[in-house]
């Protein structure tokens, strides 16, 4: 197990949860019948040294055996999935039948995809988390089976949370007890207690990101949905509304942390999961709101100086609740694949071995899974994450093709304005609503 984990790596794991690639739309190309072929082989593209490469490998010998076809593992890397899967629907050449994709993809590429309704029951529905089908589905149809899901949730400093010395001198300055923060209010007095005590020089409370990746806007919506939004950026009416009230009491909630000196690290410009995981890892942070699969390698001591030592909770809620923006990954078919049937098979035996992603990586798409793995001390998050995944403020991403252009041409410019100190949250989400309208329509 931790040998998969240490091969997986840190910086492949912020990997998985970053947009990348160009976002052009794709229309449906080559044959859409869903012809046989002699070839008995069947071409699976992944992402190289990722949790859908190793599940894949673990399972080609079985699923030969049980269909007499052959997997041919196709890998390149993040970017080039995209590359790969653009040039496919486009070419219709049919060179290969499954692939494994980022969420943020779909929006682009549904439309050179076979859709897979048909296969999913409700039991298996009635399995998966919450928004995860939804996620998928595109003008009526269903595109993808999930693979695994993952969201932030909170990942803190048992030992120093437990000390009780530090328990008395919180409930003395604040009033309460101390304990892994439940909302955005707590969440701020912790940091500014454990980054403001001189018992702990090296010690910063928390981080916040800002980096030019999509990590750091992923982890902004985290907090406007928390504080209540029914939609993130772009409503179900196509209306902008990234400058709304929650959207700018988010951006002001992050903006407080790192204005207030000694809370978090310097060089917030420049910080994401990579540099906050680093951070915690060597003993500089007392919590980070982290990628849940981040909790298996902060208590390996193969990995971690505080190993043994940190816990996991939910994460935090605003006003409306808890609620995050979750990264799923997604199974797909070509529709230019001329083998639609054995690829779907393919498809539903993954979804049978779906305990395998949460060996592979520390997350799952099943509840099933979660609950099973939760038990285990090894992946306590799990439980966690489930609850987070379940809140009733969790939400996709907005629905459109654009998603990578409006990243990075209007949201990271904001955050990396209001970071600096040149606008306001409200200044700098005026001018990103006009930047994205003008992407949008």
């Amino acid at each position: 197990m931790k040998k998969i984990l240490l091969i997986i790596g840190s910086s492949l794991l912020v990997a998985l949860v970053s947009a990348c690639g160009s976002n052009n739309e794709v229309g449906n190309a080559g044959n859409n019948t869903n012809q046989s072929s002699s070839d008995q082989t069947l071409t699976v593209l992944v992402e190289g040294g990722s949790p859908a490469q190793t599940v894949a490998d673990l399972t080609k010998e079985e699923f030969e055996e049980n269909t007499g076809y052959k997997v041919i593992i196709e890998s390149v890397p993040y970017s080039g999935v995209y590359d790969r899967m653009r040039t496919e629907l486009t070419s219709g050449a049919g060179a290969f039948d499954v692939a494994t994709i980022d969420t943020i993809w779909l929006p682009a590429l549904y439309r050179g995809l076979e859709p897979i309704q048909e296969e999913i029951t409700d039991e298996m529905e009635n399995d998966l988390f919450p928004g995860l089908i939804d996620g998928a589905s595109m003008d009526g149809n269903v595109y993808g089976l999930p693979t695994w899901t993952n969201s932030k949730i909170l990942l803190y400093r048992e030992d120093l949370f437990n000390d009780s010395n530090n328990q008395d001198e919180f409930s003395e300055e604040f009033g309460y007890e101390l304990s892994p923060p439940e909302t955005w209010d707590q969440y701020k007095d912790v940091a500014s207690f454990f980054g403001k005590n001189e018992k702990y020089p090296e010690l910063y409370g928390t981080s916040v990101f800002g980096a030019t990746s999509g990590d750091s806007v992923a982890s902004w919506l985290d907090h406007v949905a928390q504080a209540g939004a029914e939609s993130l950026v772009i409503d179900e009416s196509g209306e902008v509304i990234v400058n709304d009230d929650d959207h700018v009491a988010a951006l002001e909630f992050l903006n407080d942390l790192v204005n207030e000196e000694g809370v978090v690290p310097e060089g917030v410009l420049e910080t994401a999961s990579a540099e906050t995981s680093e951070l915690f890892y060597n003993g500089n942070l007392a919590m980070m709101l982290a990628w849940g699969h981040f909790f298996v390698p902060s208590n390996d001591p193969d990995t971690s100086g505080v190993a043994g030592d940190v816990g996991a909770a939910p994460m935090i809620a605003g006003d409306g609740g808890i609620g995050v923006v979750p990264g799923p990954w997604y199974q797909v078919i070509p529709s230019s694949s001329k083998k639609k049937d054995i690829a779907k098979e393919y498809l539903l035996f993954l979804y049978e071995n779906n305990e395998l992603y949460a060996d592979a990586l520390g997350v799952a798409a099943r509840q099933s899974v979660f609950e099973e793995y939760g038990q285990q001390e090894e992946f306590a998050h799990l439980n966690e994450l489930a609850t987070t995944l379940n809140g009733k403020q969790t939400k996709n991403r907005p629905s459109t093709d654009k998603w990578e252009q409006i990243e990075s041409e209007a949201l990271l410019p904001a955050i990396q304005n209001v970071f600096s100190g040149s606008q306001t949250p409200q200044e700098a989400l005026d001018k990103a609503k006009k930047i994205i309208d003008g992407i949008v329509n």
